[in-house]
């Protein structure tokens, strides 16, 4: 496990691909659970262990989560999200060019829970909820393009469904963009950066993780690397 930050309140860890983040029908070991632990033994926690769920990563994402190692900090953090104090950074490739070097996606998107599908609707639309981000090209190559993204909103699959809207669905999404992908491609998506002030510190807190070095990131040079240049 690559743990990215700990202290006795906070822990983020680099969350492998294909790995939930809690337990799910598939009854696969969640990521949640391999932190819980990793503390206990590596502390010699005789009882049961204290993690606190702050957010999601999809099952395919990889990248910086962060957890809570305190009903404290939880609540605080929490807090944070609820008041959108928290920066989550997200670097994707995507098929295709966005019509716009930087920009803006704003949509109303539904979740049908049955099918866990994520669908833009009208505004107004009953269930639907208002979804935003920020985003510009870092670089360009061959039909894929390197995105960096500022997630201002929480939605479900938010990212994925709303590059699809564009017309550029991220490279090996097969629920959004299954006719471009090919099965096995894996989902080029990943959690880069974590900013926050720290709930009990009060100071800034950046936790960062770079993508594995391998296709499509190393497509772009060293721009999938070095993000926050």
């Amino acid at each position: 496990m690559n743990i990215l930050y700990e202290d006795n309140h906070l822990i983020a860890v680099e969350k492998p691909v294909n790995i939930p983040v809690q337990g799910d029908e598939s009854k696969d070991t969640s990521l949640f659970d391999m932190v819980k632990e990793d503390i206990k033994v590596r502390y010699q926690k005789p009882g049961a262990v204290y993690l606190g769920l702050l957010h999601r990563l999809d099952r395919p994402v990889g990248g910086a989560i962060l957890f809570a190692k305190t009903s404290k900090a939880a609540s605080r953090v929490s807090d944070l999200i609820r008041r959108q104090q928290m920066d989550k950074t997200y670097l994707a490739v995507v098929r295709g060019i966005p019509p716009e070097r930087a920009g803006t996606l704003e949509h109303y998107l539904w979740k049908d829970r049955q099918k866990n599908e994520v669908y833009v609707r009208k505004p107004g639309t009953e269930g639907a909820k208002h979804a935003l981000l920020t985003y510009e090209t870092l670089a360009q190559h061959n039909g894929l393009a390197l995105v960096r993204i500022q997630l201002l909103t929480g939605r479900s699959h938010q990212i994925r469904v709303q590059f699809a809207e564009t017309g550029c669905p991220l490279y090996g999404d097969q629920k959004y963009g299954s006719s471009v992908n090919k099965p096995g491609e894996q989902i080029a998506l990943w959690s880069a950066r974590i900013g926050l002030t720290h709930p009990v510190k009060r100071e800034p807190l950046e936790v960062l993780s770079s993508p594995p070095k391998e296709y499509p990131w190393n497509q772009f040079g060293q721009a999938a690397f070095s993000f926050l240049d």
